[in-house]
C-alpha cells in the first residue's frame, strides 16, 4: 500500500510539472506572439528601408551596419565582418541549453526593378560589364527584417529562454563576385558555428507564388545541388562564304546544345528526382561573313541526388568532346561544383513541423515537392541538423498566374506575411531548446544542466 502511494504521488508530481511546463511554454509563446505582433509596423519600415537600398553580395556595408545597431541595441554580443560583410549576434537565455541558430541572407540582385513602388529601388551598378540595377528580386530585404524582429522578440523574453540564440545574417547567399569568396561556406569557414558550437538550424524563404498564411516544407533533399559548367568549341576560322575551308565552332556548339538536352531526359531516372541542364548564354563571332575559332558557352546544373550529380557532369564531358571531335574541332569541358543540396534533417523536421502547425494551423502547413532553384543554407546543413522552410508571400486570393516569380523586375511581397514569419523562428527556437533540454525531441538527448 506504501508504495502504491508513492508511485501515486510520484505520478501527480509528474503531471503536475508537466501541466505547469506546458503552462509555462504557452505563456512564453504568448508573450512572444504579442511582442511581434507590435512590431509589424518596425519589421515593415525596416524591410522598405533594405529594399530602396540594396546591395549586391560582399557589399551589403550599410545592411550590415544597421543590423549590428540593431543587435547592439538589443544587448547582444555582436561580431561584424564575418565572411566579408556578415553579423553575427549572440543572445544567452537565462537558463542553460542548446545553442539554437537562426540565418537570414543579406544580398540583392542585379535586377532592374519595374515596379511601382514608394520604396522602389533606384540603385544602379556595373555587372559583368554591363549597366544594370539593384534590387531585392529574391526577398532577402524580408529576410533581415524579420530575423531583425525575431531578435528583438526573443531579447525580451531573455530571461526565459533555455538556452544560447545566434543570429546569423548572412552575405552573398546570390554567389560571391567573381575570385572572391562568400556565403555561407565563407561563414562556416571563418567559425559562425562555433563558439559556442550551434545544435541546430533553422531557416526561412519567402516565397512570391505560395498565399500568405501558408507555410510549406519537405523533409530531406528540399532544393537542389547547383554547378556551372563552361564549354569552348575551338574550330578553326575561315570566310564565312567558304565554310569547307574552316571547322565552324558555331554548328558544332548548337548540336553541342541540343545534345546536352537528352541528358535529363535520356540518361536519367527521372521518377527518382528532378533535374535540369540549362545553357544559359552563348557567344561567338564578330561579323555576319566571318566563321570565328571559338565559341563558349556556359550554363547551371541542378540535381538533387548525387548518383544522378555525377552523371550530368559525365555526360555534358562525353557529349561535348564528342560532338566536337566528329565536327573536326575541340572541346574544353570545366564544371564548377557550387552548392550542396539543400537537406532538411528528417529526424528535425519530424520534430519541428508539429511547432508550425500549432502556430498557423494544421490545414495550412504543407509538403511541398523538391525544388529546382538552389540555397546556400545547405552548407550550415552540412554541418549540424537544419530545417529550412517556405513562407507564403503572395496576397490571399490571388492566382500565382497573376504573381511574378522570384528573380524578375516584377518581384512584390505582401508584406501581411511578416509576423508570422517572426512567429515561426521565435516558436522553432523556444520548443526547440523545451525539447532539447527536457529529453523530448526525437533523436535528441537531454541537455545536461550544468550552468550558463
Amino acid at each position: 500500500m506504501k508504495n502504491y502511494q508513492l508511485v501515486l504521488a510520484s505520478l501527480v508530481a509528474t503531471s503536475f510539472a508537466t501541466q505547469l511546463t506546458f503552462g509555462q511554454a504557452l505563456a512564453l509563446n504568448t508573450r512572444m506572439d504579442k511582442t511581434a505582433e507590435s512590431l509589424e509596423k518596425k519589421v515593415i519600415t525596416w524591410r522598405r528601408d533594405f529594399h530602396q537600398h540594396p546591395e549586391l553580395g560582399n557589399r551589403e556595408f550599410q545592411t550590415a551596419a544597421k543590423i549590428a545597431a540593431h543587435l547592439q541595441a538589443l544587448g547582444m554580443e555582436v561580431k561584424t565582418g564575418v565572411g566579408k560583410t556578415g553579423v553575427v549576434g549572440v543572445l544567452k537565455g537565462g537558463k542553460p541549453g542548446p545553442v539554437v541558430a537562426l540565418r537570414a541572407d543579406m544580398d540583392g540582385l542585379p535586377v532592374t526593378e519595374r515596379v511601382d513602388l514608394p520604396f522602389k529601388s533606384e540603385a544602379r551598378t556595373e555587372y559583368n560589364g554591363q549597366q544594370t540595377g539593384i534590387m531585392h528580386a529574391c526577398g532577402h530585404d524580408t529576410h533581415v527584417a524579420m530575423l531583425m524582429g525575431a531578435a528583438e522578440v526573443l531579447a525580451s523574453v531573455k530571461n526565459d529562454l533555455k538556452g544560447t540564440v545566434k543570429f546569423i545574417f548572412q552575405p552573398a547567399e546570390e554567389g560571391a563576385p567573381t575570385g572572391e569568396e562568400g556565403g555561407a561556406y565563407l561563414m562556416i569557414k571563418e567559425g559562425v558555428l562555433e563558439s559556442p558550437k550551434v545544435d541546430a538550424i533553422f531557416g526561412l524563404h519567402i516565397n512570391s507564388q505560395t498565399e500568405v498564411g501558408t507555410i510549406k516544407y519537405r523533409p530531406g533533399a528540399t532544393m537542389a545541388a547547383v554547378d556551372s559548367y563552361a564549354i569552348k568549341i575551338k574550330g578553326k576560322q575561315t570566310h564565312g562564304a567558304s565554310p569547307w575551308s574552316g571547322v565552324d565552332p558555331i554548328v558544332t556548339s548548337a548540336q553541342v546544345v541540343m545534345g546536352l538536352q537528352t541528358i535529363v531526359s535520356r540518361n536519367l531516372p527521372l521518377t527518382e528526382n528532378a533535374a535540369v541542364v540549362t545553357v544559359g548564354a552563348i557567344h561567338g563571332g564578330i561579323r555576319q561573313n566571318i566563321i570565328p575559332e571559338e565559341v563558349s558557352m556556359i550554363g547551371t546544373i541542378r540535381s538533387l541526388d548525387t548518383d544522378m550529380q555525377k552523371t550530368i557532369h559525365r555526360r555534358i564531358t562525353e557529349i561535348a568532346t564528342n560532338i566536337a571531335e566528329s565536327a573536326g574541332a575541340k572541346a574544353e569541358v570545366n564544371i564548377d561544383v557550387l552548392y550542396p543540396a539543400t537537406y532538411n534533417d528528417p529526424d528535425l523536421t519530424d520534430q519541428m513541423v508539429p511547432t508550425l502547425e500549432a502556430l498557423a494551423g494544421k490545414d495550412n502547413i504543407k509538403l511541398t515537392p523538391a525544388q529546382t532553384g538552389a540555397e546556400d543554407f545547405s552548407f550550415y546543413q552540412q554541418k549540424v541538423p537544419g530545417f529550412f522552410y517556405f513562407l507564403g508571400g503572395m496576397t490571399k486570393g490571388k492566382k500565382v498566374s497573376e504573381v511574378a516569380p522570384h528573380h524578375t523586375p516584377d518581384f512584390q511581397i505582401d508584406e501581411s506575411c511578416f509576423v508570422l514569419g517572426m512567429k515561426s523562428l521565435c516558436h522553432l527556437t523556444v520548443d526547440y531548446m523545451e525539447q532539447a533540454t527536457t529529453g523530448k525531441g526525437k533523436g535528441h538527448k537531454t541537455i545536461a544542466i550544468t550552468g550558463k
